[in-house]
């Protein structure tokens, strides 16, 4: 008998040990690394201690980067493995997902998995390859949010980050035990136009925050794409932007609370007039309060997740990851928001805890991107692979064993204009150095090359500069290696390769007719 008991645990702790992972995969819109503790800005904005605990037991990418810095297409590029181009979500103006298309939760779920999304999803089109999801209708609400579970409208009272770590905790306190799962835990903050919680109304006790060097970008000697837009701090931001309205969506007592802050401080502004730099100034510490508000509400439910796991004996057989859809001007270049090739719109944050596979505190500096996702989520849960993806898992980086081909490079495009923020298209080249940009349409047809090393706050055009000629004729190449690479078959005008040049902007791929066809999708656009 004794035999048979022993026998009988050997074998649990074995099925326990070969069971897959379960993933706990964090995703934030708009959280940039600037934001991040562990990340280092030297302005020091905000201390994160709840995803900082990630990367000190886990690793930190240096250069997740994105191939289209916008909502949207990211998330498009996370379902399938594959550019934009590729999967046909090009931008939020007129894209809608086709879900028919391969996505790695189809796979993972047809694995065995458990699979459940939670919060932001803004793909136009219902999730599909998931056994539970609990989404916001497009951008979705920062206060008493409506949200659609598994097809059917709920409203929720409260604060949206809130919601949702309140849901993702409930969904995996109910889920299925004996099977392994994946949380997509996905929230709206800190998107535009940055609502704190109530709770955190002056949470940083009116503190004045360090410029960043380029609040006053003259953008001189640059191309007209980068002087000739719709996203600064002191032309753009409207008055809900800098909570002078109120939101339209608190209820009595929420205006009571949001009122109590901002209304003696909204007196003082208006009371000083500041006009010129001095109102680019202002809008820029009450950004830095209302966006940091936002980031430090999903830091305490990223601790709440995290507290949840040790609790109940998950956290050893759990990988968690937390990303964002891209990065964002904390008011670099006189910006908020993002969709450019630079630096601060481009790199997304990526923090990976593994225990046993991940050595804790290590970071790497490989370029990676959010096309890796697909392939590293399949990897982990020992599925095969989507097919013809343009990335590539990263598991073997969190086992510190770089592959001698791993990329040097990454292609990169942005599609959206003229609204909503009258950003060009422009592709480019993306090296651990170097950006060779083409700013391509309507009225334009510029180049500019970016040198990190000499140049990190990204001011300088050096394309003209004869002593890199030769560099831009080889990043040139490599931009057609990429192309090629990636099968990029509509390519900019005047910008030829064998292939002809297209005229309009690309079109999302055509979505099947039926049953439920005129119904109104949980992802419905909502500026």
């Amino acid at each position: 008998m004794i035999r048979t008991l022993l026998a009988t645990l050997a074998f649990a702790v074995t099925a326990s040990a070969a069971q897959p992972p379960n993933i706990v995969f964090i995703f934030c819109d708009d959280l940039t690394t600037q934001a991040i503790s562990c990340y280092g800005d030297k302005r020091k904005l905000l201390e994160t201690p709840n995803m900082d605990r990630i990367a000190k037991e886990g690793m930190r990418f240096d250069r997740c980067l994105v191939t289209n810095s916008i909502c949207g297409p990211s998330r498009a590029v996370i379902q399938t493995g594959k550019y934009s181009h590729a999967n046909g979500f090009y931008n939020n103006s007129n894209s809608k997902f086709d879900s028919s298309q391969p996505t790695f939760p189809k796979v993972m779920q047809k694995s065995g998995y458990q699979m459940a999304v939670i919060g932001k999803w803004h793909l136009m089109t219902d999730p599909v390859g998931y056994d539970h999801w609990n989404v916001l209708p497009g951008q979705g609400a920062y206060y008493n949010p409506p949200m659609t579970e598994n097809g059917k409208e709920v409203k929720y009272e409260g604060y949206t980050t809130d919601i949702i770590g309140d849901l993702t905790l409930k969904w995996m306190d109910q889920r299925d035990k004996t099977k392994p799962f994946m949380m997509m835990c996905q929230h709206k903050a800190p998107h535009r136009e940055w609502e704190p919680p109530l709770r955190l109304l002056g949470f940083d006790n009116d503190r004045v925050y360090e410029e960043p060097e380029t609040l006053f970008d003259s953008y001189s000697g640059r191309s007209k794409a980068v002087s000739d837009h719709d996203m600064g701090i002191d032309r753009t931001m409207t008055d809900r932007d800098v909570k002078l309205v109120i939101p339209g969506n608190l209820n009595e007592e929420q205006k009571k609370t949001w009122s109590a802050y901002y209304d003696p401080r909204n007196a003082k502004y208006r009371e000083a007039v500041p006009a010129g730099r001095d109102l680019v100034k202002w809008r820029y510490q009450r950004y830095m309060h209302d966006y940091l508000a936002c980031v430090k509400a999903v830091d305490e439910n990223v601790g709440r997740v995290l507290e949840y796991l040790d609790k109940n004996d998950l956290a050893k057989n759990t990988v968690v990851m937390l990303s964002s859809d891209q990065g964002f001007f904390l008011g670099e270049h006189g910006w908020f928001d993002k969709r450019w090739i630079f630096e601060e719109s481009l790199r997304t944050p990526l923090l990976v805890r593994w225990p046993g596979v991940i050595k804790p505190g290590t970071s790497t500096s490989r370029i990676v991107s959010l096309i890796d996702f697909a392939s590293t989520f399949l990897d982990i849960a020992k599925c095969e692979n989507l097919p013809d993806v343009h990335g590539r898992s990263i598991v073997p980086l969190m086992k510190d064993e770089t592959p001698a081909d791993w990329r040097k490079s990454l292609y990169y495009h942005y599609y959206e204009f003229p609204v909503p923020h009258r950003v060009r298209p422009h592709y480019g080249v993306i090296t651990d150095r170097y950006k060779l940009i083409h700013y391509y349409k309507p009225d334009v047809d510029d180049w500019e090359l970016l040198d990190r090393e000499k140049d990190p706050l990204e001011v300088k055009d050096f394309s003209n500069d004869p002593a890199y000629a030769d560099k831009v004729k080889e990043l040139k190449a490599e931009i057609l290696r990429l192309q090629a690479e990636v099968k990029e078959t509509m390519p900019p005008p005047r910008f030829t390769h064998g292939n002809k040049p297209f005229d309009n902007e690309p079109q999302p791929p055509e979505q099947p007719k039926g049953k439920g066809a005129g119904k109104k999708k949980a992802g419905a656009k909502q500026e």
